[in-house]
């Protein structure tokens, strides 16, 4: 038996990095300014061209002529990239639907071509010398106009157990509803960037801001023409994914690879923030349309719905996104009966992709938006009917995956309610709003159980390269990248608490393909899971290898060396040695020190045409208590107090987690309830133009948005489910605790009418909407008869 190697992945040995509260690896440079980020690095070098692209600014249209002879003549200019400068495929997706240089205009500012010039400025000039020609097509744009016209793409997926018809028509309520979901703009600090050389012998060298190097080293090849061996992806750091650079980075990519294999010099392609925000893709919206069965107690007995997401002009990752959606709206609650459909409606936008939390928030708020609509109804309180509906040990979810650690819930809320002061509270706000006939308050609480795993199995997968050095120095590569989630930092903890070794000992290099091939996007929470398994089985190989050397020199067998704090000692003997003395000796013994580390996630499979299966290694769960103060002559808000309690499961690195959950909950907020992406849905000029194209027009949350108090708790508890250390993922689950801010928006709005009024709200709840239902709710109620005629 290898000593190291078959550690459980779980175990945590003494004197671990892991768990320790250190600051982010590249804090210090980030707060500085010293941290560089793929626009930084062009002016590092010499002779190179900028990259200014030709939008076309409809729609859909059909491209009848392009002619780029007036601006290859102009100042600075080397060349124009249009469709037939592409020696490889001209399509930057997987299924051939997402054209590079296309003859359709599919949104309103898709470029069609690309100007490379001496600088930015002459290559935008010579971008408006180039002649278009265009015929204007009949465009969607909104996914109800894609519902009436019958415009769907990709597969329809149907979640499905027992049999909901039946159920919903024996049941002793019955409700309906639908909700318009708003989609969300990632809004990373660092716009899409990319910058590409290309070495004497034809290597091209792709610097990306991309959350997905293997896949941008693979649509980049594609589209040169070339295999994959030819092409080298690194990612520096991101300033800010979100989903956002996941697929997003890979056309950008392959025009500045192209724009190098082309002309022979460097080239650098990086969006403005308008060209951003035109070009790439969001959070996809939903349209949902809801029905349920409950009995007295308020038990869910049946539950229908049809999720239709707005995929924008070609599935990306919308089809996974939907996915996701299906397996996360039962959230924390068991469906007996239930029947629910996916699709994907294709409408003329920009495609829309990844973002955090993929289909899951869109999901969650569905069947919350169901239980708030019963509690009123019912006459129970809204924390009481969710609290009945948990899932119990045993219990399955739609998809036929046993719930585990299904006690977690209700220790979490039991522990949240005690100490936010939530029974307490709930008597005040009741007392507030006696008193006050213009102000309204009210609380909430809502829970959150998120999957963790890709949906497809074959993804869950990740690779490590550990170089251990003569003079004992450790450099770490993994598969993951850093977009500020901390990956890195909690990267180093492990590979010094698998070494023994403290952090200074431990050095972490840029993500790149020649260095850790065929790995999976950092998405979908699985980052620290996946890589950290990698880095972890890397170190113990070494280890392994390790052990007998050291053994030999202490006198006692391999099993019993110890390694802590740099010192290798052994069981029963007095002599000990440094990490680095070890490390000399095993170089000197013809030892390797060097090891690739793999790491796949084991039980899962999950088949997308029955949706059954094993979908998720574990859960991540948590909840959330708001308490929101509205106005009732103008809708506006404000939160007074939120208190989180989130499951981190043994927290790899505490502060980075801390700084995980506040983060992704301040951005749940935001898409819940400031958010307003808006495209122009009329029939005139600019049909389909997005109209929030800058912060002036796109409100995202800032610190006066904050709640007045935040208190945020990590419910530490180990997992038993074989994650690394026994952490859980942290950086998706927290953004749908945010729904607890909605949820007591919308029973502050009803607290304005007459007590039982359901009150319907919009989703990004901003303060016209809430003015607008809380207005409804103050509505006199019809009479029966009234009602009738």
């Amino acid at each position: 038996m290898n000593p190291f190697s078959s550690r459980p992945l779980a175990e945590i040995p003494d004197g671990s990095a892991v768990g320790l509260i250190v600051p982010h690896e590249a804090a210090w440079e980030h707060v500085t300014g010293r941290a560089l980020y793929t626009d930084d690095l062009p002016h590092r070098s010499t002779n190179v061209l900028h990259a200014w692209p030709l939008q076309v600014f409809v729609a859909h249209a059909r491209i009848d002529s392009l002619d780029t002879s007036t601006a290859t003549t102009m100042r600075g200019v080397v060349r124009v990239l249009t469709a037939e400068d592409v020696p490889g495929i001209n399509d930057y997706g997987d299924i051939g639907d997402e054209t590079l240089f296309p003859d359709e205009v599919q949104y309103h500012g898709q470029p069609v071509a690309w100007v490379l010039a001496e600088t930015l400025e002459e290559a935008r000039l010579a971008s408006e010398a180039i002649k278009i020609s265009y015929t204007e097509l009949p465009s969607i744009i909104t996914t109800q106009e894609a519902i009436a016209a019958g415009q769907f793409q990709g597969p329809t997926g149907t979640l499905h157990r027992g049999d909901a018809d039946a159920a919903l028509a024996t049941a002793p309520h019955r409700l309906s509803g639908g909700i318009d979901i708003q989609g969300q703009e990632h809004f990373y600090l660092e716009t899409q960037a990319s910058f590409a050389t290309v070495d004497e012998s034809g290597q091209v060298f792709i610097q990306s801001s991309t959350q997905a190097p293997s896949h941008t080293q693979e649509v980049a090849a594609r589209v040169l023409g070339v295999s994959s061996s030819q092409v080298t992806v690194q990612c520096l750091r991101m300033g800010g994914g979100f989903g956002g650079k996941e697929t997003n980075a890979n056309a950008f990519a392959s025009v500045a690879a192209l724009g190098a294999v082309m002309t022979g010099r460097p080239v650098s392609v990086r969006l403005n923030r308008t060209q951003d925000l035109t070009m790439t893709g969001k959070r996809g919206g939903f349209h949902a349309t809801w029905e349920a069965g409950l009995d007295d107690e308020g038990h869910i007995l049946a539950y229908k719905a049809v999720l239709t997401a707005d995929g924008g002009f070609s599935l990306d990752l919308s089809p996974a996104v939907v996915s996701r959606a299906l397996c996360h709206v039962d959230n924390a609650y068991y469906l007996p009966n239930v029947h629910v459909v996916g699709r994907v409606a294709r409408t003329n936008k920009t495609s829309h992709t990844a973002f955090r939390g993929f289909g899951a928030p869109a999901g969650m708020i569905v069947t919350e938006d169901l239980l708030g609509q019963a509690a009123t109804k019912l006459g129970i309180g809204e924390e009481e009917i969710r609290r009945r509906n948990f899932y119990a040990p045993g219990q399955t979810t739609p998809y036929e995956q046993v719930v585990s650690q299904a006690e977690r819930m209700d220790d979490i809320w039991h522990k949240l309610k005690k100490t936010s002061d939530y029974e307490a509270r709930l008597l005040d706000v009741a007392e507030f709003n006696a008193r006050h006939e213009h102000v309204k308050r009210a609380l909430a609480i809502t829970p959150v159980k998120f999957g963790v795993s890709f949906n497809k199995p074959f993804l869950n997968q990740a690779g490590a390269l550990v170089l251990v050095y003569r003079d004992g120095s450790v450099l770490i590569n993994h598969g993951g990248t850093e977009m500020g989630q901390g990956l890195h930092t909690k990267m180093l903890q492990v590979a010094a608490t698998a070494l023994g070794l403290p952090l200074r000992r431990v050095r972490l290099a840029p993500t790149r393909t020649d260095k850790v091939p065929n790995t999976s996007a950092t998405s979908a929470s699985t980052g620290s899971d996946l890589n950290g398994g990698a880095v972890k089985n890397a170190c113990e190989i070494i280890l392994d290898r390790l052990a007998p050397v050291a053994g030999g020199m202490l006198g006692v067998h391999a099993n019993d060396v110890r390694i802590t704090g740099e010192v290798v000692s052994g069981l029963g003997s007095d002599k000990s040695m440094t990490w680095g003395e070890l490390v000399e000796a095993a170089y000197f013994q013809r030892v390797s020190l060097s090891a690739t580390g793999y790491f796949r996630t084991e039980g899962l499979y999950f088949d997308s045409k029955t949706y059954k299966g094993n979908a998720f290694k574990y859960y991540a769960r948590g909840a959330a208590v708001a308490e929101v103060e509205v106005d009732g002559y103008t809708g506006a808000y404000t939160t007074r107090q939120v208190d989180l309690l989130h499951d981190v499961g043994s927290s790899l690195s505490p502060l980075i987690d801390l700084g995980q959950v506040e983060g992704a909950f301040v951005q749940g907020v935001g898409w819940l309830t400031q958010e307003d992406l808006r495209w122009d849905t009329s029939d005139g000029p600019h049909r389909g133009k997005l109209l929030t194209q800058a912060a002036s027009t796109y409100k995202l949350p800032s610190f006066s948005e904050l709640p007045q108090v935040f208190n945020v708790d990590l419910y530490v508890h180990p997992t038993d489910d074989g994650s690394v250390y026994g952490s859980k993922a942290v950086g998706e689950p927290p953004l749908m605790l945010a729904i607890a801010v909605r949820e007591a928006l919308r029973a502050a709005a009803a607290a304005f009418g007459e007590p039982g009024r359901q009150v319907e709200l919009p989703s990004p709840a901003t303060p016209e909407a809430v003015y607008w239902a809380l207005d409804q709710a103050r509505q006199p109620v019809p009479s029966p008869a009234l009602a009738a005629e």
